[in-house]
């Protein structure tokens, strides 16, 4: 009979006691959680505190009870595992209502403590109107203050997924929020102009959205019948407010694993191969506190995905039970909603791209969402990241109301199958009308990359423009009230699209024509009728939507 201890519960440490079970019933399962909660919806706590979910049972997936009725699993909660003891294959646990300490034996140890939220130092941080936001506990003590301060006034600090949802939550209770973030862009998963897509509509949903600006100080005061904060700010200014959320990530949980004398990874997260094995024999480790292999390249990645976390509790599950079960690798798929907008992602960025030195090209596509004649359609912009040599994709990135889940799910299984940005334009995905177009958003972007790959259609992007010298001009190919409405990039001409094979020769042929529209589509129109009466041209990708999206 095999003795499996699993430390921490929730998606990965949950994910494997079931798994473990499902495939042995001899197997004698035991899992330690030191919260009061072995199993909940830790994805759902924002949308409890906005209101979506109106019930907090709802974020209770199961209970001690429930695992152990239909799992047999002794699951024990307010339970601290304080020491791992590798050498006798015991661990230490604390029970934390009676202040007793003893001594479990194991067999296969399974680590899924998750990670904590990231506490800078800064002064003044502690006090009783901030707040991190990890578990129920945590949840429970936001609401308390809400309800007991009754704040006017939110600051939440950091713009990735929590402070994102958390941003959203405050504004959807009625109270004046400011996010305040110390990078150029939320959201860092995504490119900074993919990026300004969301900083548009967060600024137009009413929220002090304020970037470069990193928190410096906080002085509680007290005076206040309900007390206030007063946050100073890198820029120099001072901001007052009711309620403070810090929101800036989270780092692997490494408190035992250190202890027991495991290898830690350069990311700072515990290192494990393919089997989920730690370098400590029979101690596996899972979720938010390890380094997951990046898929395609194996280099360590830091993923606090709930995806990942699953699927590795559910492999440790089978191969500490003798099975040899590999991990093919975490490709950082991601989605994340902002009030009315979803922005998601796979594989690499550019930033990881450069990072890893490897030549790369990109595309950008903005089309609807479904067909335009039908009711409701939405604009997806769309990213597409792929090598230029054989050209694999590498990755892809979108934003919008509608469609951008399913296209970026769509992206993120072509990633997995090694597929060509050709291939790609060959995928057959479901159309009619109220759900897709005949030319999906997905199969425009993978022509719009292999004409680039085959030299049908040169393109620059918006950050190469400022690198342009005298001998070349930008032609802007939309119409005259396009221009007006929706501005332009100074120093352009304009001649629209349906008139230049009439006025081509006002163009000097001496000069490489820099063509823009609105999206990219006219511009390559553009773009190939002056290469095919001898210009050089090249089209700028994504239109004037992407550049200006870029400056947002």
């Amino acid at each position: 009979m095999t003795k499996i201890v699993i430390i921490g519960g929730v998606a990965g440490g949950a994910s494997a006691a079931a798994r473990a079970r499902r495939l042995s019933e001899t197997a004698e399962i035991t899992m330690f959680e030191r919260g009061p909660f072995v199993s909940f919806a830790n994805c759902g706590l924002p949308y409890h505190i906005g209101g979506d979910i109106r019930e907090r049972s709802k974020l209770l997936l199961q209970t001690p009870e429930s695992f152990r009725a239909r799992f047999n699993v002794d699951v024990r909660i307010l339970s601290e595992v304080i020491a791992i003891n590798a050498d006798d294959h015991t661990v230490t646990v604390r029970d934390l209502s009676s202040g007793h300490e003893y001594l479990h034996p194991y067999d296969k140890l399974l680590l899924s403590p998750g990670a904590a939220p990231i506490t800078p130092p800064i002064p003044g941080l502690r006090n009783p109107l901030t707040h991190s936001l990890r578990n129920i506990p945590d949840m429970d003590d936001i609401l308390a203050s809400l309800q007991h301060n009754q704040p006017r006034h939110v600051t939440v600090v950091g713009g990735g997924y929590i402070g994102l949802e958390m941003m959203e939550a405050f504004v959807q209770r009625g109270l004046s929020t400011t996010l305040l973030e110390q990078a150029d862009q939320v959201m860092t998963a995504v490119d900074r102009e993919m990026a300004g897509f969301v900083h548009q509509h967060i600024r137009a949903k009413g929220v002090d959205l304020r970037l470069n600006c990193g928190l410096q100080a906080v002085q509680y005061q007290e005076a206040d019948p309900l007390g206030k904060l007063k946050l100073s700010l890198a820029d120099g200014r001072s901001l007052t407010t009711d309620l403070l959320i810090m929101a800036i990530g989270v780092k692997p949980e490494l408190t035992l694993a250190q202890q027991a004398g495991l290898a830690i990874g350069p990311l700072g997260g515990i290192a494990v191969n393919a089997q989920m094995q730690t370098s400590v024999a029979d101690i596996y480790a899972v979720g938010d506190a390890i380094e997951h292999p990046q898929f395609n390249d194996r280099e360590p990645m830091l993923a606090p995905l709930a995806g990942p976390a699953n699927r590795q509790g559910r492999m440790a599950a089978d191969n500490m039970l003798g099975d040899n079960q590999l991990y093919s690798g975490t490709q950082g798929t991601a989605i994340c909603k902002v009030f009315d907008l979803a922005v998601a992602t796979t594989g690499f960025n550019e930033r990881r791209l450069q990072a890893k030195g490897l030549n790369y090209h990109k595309a950008y596509v903005h089309a609807a969402s479904h067909a335009g004649y039908y009711p409701g359609a939405e604009p997806v912009s769309f990213k597409l990241l792929f090598c230029p040599d054989s050209g694999a994709i590498y990755g892809a990135q979108a934003v919008g109301k509608d469609g951008v889940d399913k296209r970026i799910d769509v992206m993120a299984m072509a990633y997995r199958m090694g597929m060509t940005v050709e291939q790609l334009q060959q995928v057959e995905l479901t159309y009619a009308p109220p759900f897709g177009s005949a030319k999906d958003v997905v199969n425009q972007a993978a022509f719009v990359a292999s004409n680039s790959r085959a030299g049908l259609s040169e393109l620059i992007h918006y950050h190469q423009l400022d690198a342009l010298g005298d001998d070349a001009i930008l032609l802007d190919v939309r119409n005259p009230a396009e221009l007006s409405k929706l501005g332009q990039i100074e120093g352009s001409i304009n001649i629209p699209v349906d008139e230049l094979r009439q006025r081509m020769h006002e163009l000097p042929q001496d000069k490489e024509i820099i063509v823009i529209c609105q999206v990219g589509l006219r511009g390559h129109v553009a773009t190939r009728q002056l290469l095919n009466r001898g210009y050089r041209a090249r089209n700028l990708s994504g239109g004037f939507k992407t550049y200006a999206a870029a400056k947002l």
